[in-house]
């Protein structure tokens, strides 16, 4: 099979909704479907995430973080504590974390696994950079900024551990790649991972979206952290650099005493949450 009916079949499987999970997703996936449901109670998220020995250990080394914890004296040893001390929220963004990091984890392909790690590297980024950015610039739910970032190159990860499967598939065509993985290979998903439709909205827009003036929605907040996130994703396929229209908008809404800082807090972000989150 060449690499035209490669993407084709990959494609086709997609829009027929045939995505096939690696088991260690499908569990994790059952949590968050689990968590999205507002009659979850805080007993029923403790024992799902009792059952899951990854996710506790997690949740726990989250809780003790320097988002959690910013003096350190005061550790959590259960999960019990952890789940009550992040909140619903955060062990949302935690499991979202999980199952987009297990699509990488069964790679083979040294090629891929480098792409995989890269990808992560650049989620994990944008994900504390959203973050930010909606605390201190457009103003959307920072919670909701943070698992758009950490979700929105889902559709990559699902390509490279299918990729897998097809030798050289990904060799110099990112075009063909981003192309496939945004307008198919993405939006199918998401559909999956019933990623709620704002979020799904924001990510479809990524692609051909512009920062408005001045920077006020979700969109925004996602389109200004992949621009300033250190990591660029090996799925861009144009420049990283905004058009004027953008730099207008940003210009708009922070100074670049303000832009330093932000940069700054995203990146003690990034660390103080890598014990758990975005490792």
């Amino acid at each position: 099979m060449n690499k035209i009916e490669a993407f084709g079949y990959i494609a086709a499987q997609a829009a027929r909704g045939e995505i096939s999970f690696p088991t260690s997703v499908n569990a994790a996936l059952r949590l968050q479907l689990a968590l999205n449901d507002p009659n979850c109670h805080i007993e029923d998220a403790i024992r799902l995430v009792l059952g899951e020995p990854q996710l506790a250990a997690r949740t726990v080394a989250l809780a003790n973080s320097a988002a959690f914890n910013r003096h350190g004296d005061s550790v959590v040893t259960s999960a019990r504590a952890a789940v009550m001390r992040i909140g619903y929220s955060s062990l949302q963004n935690l499991v979202a974390g999980l199952v987009v990091r297990q699509f990488g984890a069964k790679i083979v392909d040294p090629g891929l696994r480098a792409k995989a790690e890269q990808m992560w590297q650049h989620t994990a980024h944008v994900a504390a950079l959203a973050h930010v950015l909606a605390k201190r610039v457009t103003f959307v739910n920072p919670d909701t900024a943070m698992f758009a970032g950490i979700v929105h190159e889902v559709g990559g990860f699902y390509l490279l551990s299918r990729a897998d499967e097809f030798p050289g598939l990904l060799d110099d065509d990112p075009e063909k790649w981003a192309e496939l993985c945004e307008e198919v290979v993405s939006r199918e998903v998401m559909k999956k991972l019933a990623i709620p439709d704002p979020v799904r909205v924001a990510i479809e827009g990524l692609r051909d979206g512009w920062v408005n003036i001045p920077p006020s929605n979700l969109l925004d907040t996602l389109l200004l952290a992949n621009q300033f996130a250190p990591v660029r994703s090996p799925l861009a396929t144009r420049e990283q650099d905004l058009p004027a229209d953008d730099e207008s908008a940003l210009d708009f809404a922070v100074d670049k005493d303000t832009l330093g800082s932000i940069l700054e807090e995203s990146a003690a972000e990034v660390k103080s949450m890598s014990a758990a989150l975005l490792v």
